[in-house]
This record gives structure tokens, sequence and C-alpha cells, in this order.
């Protein structure tokens, strides 16, 4: 039988995803002071619930209060929030899909806002818009710490009603940074080799496995590389696959890069990431030719796991997303930012409604002085005011509001970072008052 976009996927734990379309974790921002959940999450997702994608990933949920990957997020490594925890799950499951949490650390990629020092396997410091500090190398007490954490978090958001977990090991966060000989220049027993650098990855998942139960899904997030000069390769994230498919995880979703080198947002370095005015409604030559562009390397993931493979990242087109399910180059597809605008995409696109998921995109910004792509200053602009023009689209939906496609990619660059600001402060001053009682 032929597989498509409609086709239940049965999980190695035995659980049915009601179909192969997956609403890919994208961060929210938009939990309260105390880092619980709110109304806003419950509106969100079970707006995304409704839309019909057969499995919900959320946000990162912390699992440790004193690092953050950006203020609003969720942290659980107690009980407290537990209700509005439960009450998120339900609204995200309400239309009956999966809602899985994402758990993370952030590692070095903690903003100086949440923390002066952040951990990471090396003191390798993140220089980026000044924004993030010298990490302190963890100690063995420090990684045993946080397995710990990702063992309760996992246990907690079990009891409170998702029905899988995700265990972030891409994007430059703290698993990923283990993995990389650029940011894990250890010497003991979790650093050098391949397999000492994969080794706190494997524990994690073994140890929340065993926590767990064998009929709870688990996935993992790997990058297929980083993309960087003598980071994560292909070879070994191949490797660290054919291990996690030793150890039975359920889903493995493939995606890559890390805040310097930020391919997860489509962003090659070449100049026409940056002068790309707006999205027309015919499907681009050049959008054809990025379309899933880590489907060439999760084919040679593919060829050495036996469990399911989820690619997340540029699919827009249906009879794309059709033919690569059809010929088993994957299992799953992922879906994100085409979402913020549209939470019905996967449900379209189920029924052949919709040929093509394309999302809205900011005019981007080239300034006085001529193409953003000439100017290192520029550049990051346009690559984080996309990235900051979409958390606004969340937001809207999150409030129940009209969206705002028209928002200028520089307003929305400056006023994230205000929102982020200003929520950070407001956060330390809460977490402060805590500590004192």
């Amino acid at each position: 039988m032929t597989t498509t976009l409609a086709t239940p996927l049965t999980l190695p734990c035995g659980a049915i995803l009601p179909n192969r379309i997956c609403k890919s974790a994208m961060t929210e921002g938009i939990a309260d002071s105390y880092d619980h959940a709110t109304d806003k999450h419950i509106n969100l997702y079970r707006t995304w619930s409704n839309g019909g994608a057969g499995l919900q990933i959320s946000g990162n949920i912390m699992v440790d209060y004193r690092y953050l990957e950006r203020p609003g997020n969720v942290v659980v490594q107690d009980k407290t929030g537990f209700e509005q925890l439960q009450d998120w799950a339900a609204a995200a499951t309400e239309f009956g899909n999966h809602f899985w949490a994402q758990i993370s650390h952030p590692g070095r990629q903690c903003a100086r806002i949440s923390s002066g020092q952040p951990l990471s396997p090396s003191d390798v410091q993140l220089k980026m818009l000044a924004t993030f500090a010298q990490p302190r190398a963890m100690t063995e007490e420090d990684i045993q710490d946080v397995i710990q954490r990702y063992i309760n978090t996992a246990v907690i958001v079990k009891e409170a009603g998702f029905t899988g977990v995700q265990i972030h090991g891409a994007h430059g966060y703290l698993i990923s940074q283990f993995l990389s000989p650029v940011t894990n220049q250890r010497k003991d027993q979790w650093g050098g080799t391949l397999e000492n650098r994969a080794r706190f990855l494997l524990t994690i998942v073994k140890k929340v496995r065993q926590a767990l139960g064998a009929s709870f899904p688990i996935g993992v997030k790997l990058n297929s590389a980083d993309f960087q000069k003598g980071g994560f390769t292909l070879t070994e994230s191949a490797q660290v696959a054919k291990w996690l498919s030793d150890e039975k995880i359920d889903v493995l979703e493939i995606s890559g890069g890390t805040y310097e080198q930020i391919k997860l947002l489509g962003h090659t370095g070449e100049q026409s990431d940056i002068e790309n005015p707006e999205v027309d409604k015919d499907v681009r030559e050049s959008t054809k030719q990025r379309e899933a562009y880590f489907l060439e390397y999760a084919k040679t993931i593919q060829d050495v796991i036996d469990i399911p493979l989820m690619v997340t990242g540029g699919f827009r087109a249906r009879d794309g997303m059709q033919e690569a399910l059809a010929n088993n180059e994957l299992d799953m597809i992922g879906i994100a930012r085409p979402l913020c605008f549209d939470p019905d995409v996967p449900k379209k696109l189920i029924s052949g409604e919709m040929d093509n998921a394309q999302q809205y995109a900011p005019k981007l910004w080239s300034g006085a002085f001529g193409p953003a792509s000439k100017n290192k200053i520029f550049r990051m602009v346009n690559i984080f005011g996309d990235v900051a023009w979409y958390y606004h689209q969340i937001l809207k939906l999150s409030e129940n509001k009209a969206l705002n496609p028209k928002i200028g990619l520089l307003r929305s660059f400056f006023s994230h970072f205000y929102r982020e600001y200003k929520i950070g402060i407001t956060r330390k001053w809460v977490q402060r008052k805590r500590s004192n009682h």
C-alpha cells in the first residue's frame, strides 16, 4: 500500500499517530513570570490541534529554571504549575492528535538576560551580538544533575497528559554541544571520541525510557550536521542515529544548524537568502531546489536506522511530501512556519485542498547602504528580524487576535528584543522574590 499524508503511523512503542504530518516545535515565549504555561498556550495549541496534524511538538520546555533558551519558556522541574500543564496538554490533544513535550537545556545558548554564567561541556563562548555570557565547563556533578532533570521533566509531563516526549539534541543546545567537537573539548568519558560525545544523549535516552516505560513514545531531534568547520558531521550524525535506533526510540527528527549557522531556518549564506522579497503565489524555482533542504542528509541516515524518520525544514509542496513518503525516504513530514498563518495547513494538505503550504514572508531590510548580505550587521538583523516576525504571529494566535503580516521586519526585530528584555527583567524580580522566601 502506498503511504500518503493521511496514512496512520504505528510507532515502535505501539502508539499510533493518526497521520504523517507533525506540527514541529516552535519556541513560544508566552509563559508567565513563574515559568508556567498560560491561557495563551491553551489558545495556541487548541487552534493547532484543530488544524489536523497527527502530532504536535511543544516549543522548548526547560528542565532547569536557571537556564532558559529565551524569556517566556515553560520550565518543568517540579510540580509547580502542574494544573496549567494539564490544561495545556488537554487543549493540545482535543482533536485526537498526539502532543509531545520537547524537553531541553540551552547550555551556552542561554542569553545573559536569563543567566550570567550558563553551562556547557567546555567553556567555549557563543559570540553573537554580545548577548551570551562565557559558559562554565560542566563538572561531573553538573552532568549527573542535568541527566536527572531530563528524567524528572519527562515523568512530570507524562503525568500531566502529554502523550510523548521529544529530547532536543539539535540546534546547538546542550545535547548538541556535547555532540560537537567545537563545543565539547573535554578529555574525560564525555568528550573526545564520538562514542564519548554521544554518551550524554544516549544516557538520557536510556534513563528516560526506563522511567517512562516501553509503551510511552520517546523521540529525539538530531542535527544532520552543524554546518560548521570542525563540527558535528553527517557521518557522525548517521552513527548517532544508528545508536538511537538500537535504543528503539519512536521517532527521529532530522534538522540541522546552530545559532552560528542557522541552516534550520533555511539560511544557507547565499545572497539569495537576503535578497528575496515577498513570497509569490507560484513556487519559485529556487524554492523547488531547496525544498526539504535536509532530505538529502536524511537519505544517508535512513539507510542505517530501523525506526520512523521525520524531516523538518523546507517542505512546502504537497506533491513533494507525498513523493518522499511513497519512496520511503522518510516516515513523517515536519511543518512549522506555515502554521503561523494558516493553522489548518495540515488538514488542507491531507485533503488535497492545498497544493503548497506557502507562508507569508516579511520584506527583508537592506538598510541605506545596499544589499544586507554584504554587511554582517544587516544580515544578522534580517535573519533575527525574520525569526522575530514569526514570533509576533505566534503571539497573535495565542491571544486569539488577528494576524499582522504587514508588520515590518525592522519593527519586528526591535519590538521582539524589547519584549524579551521586559519579560526577562520581570522574571528576574519574581525569581529573586521566590528565592528570598
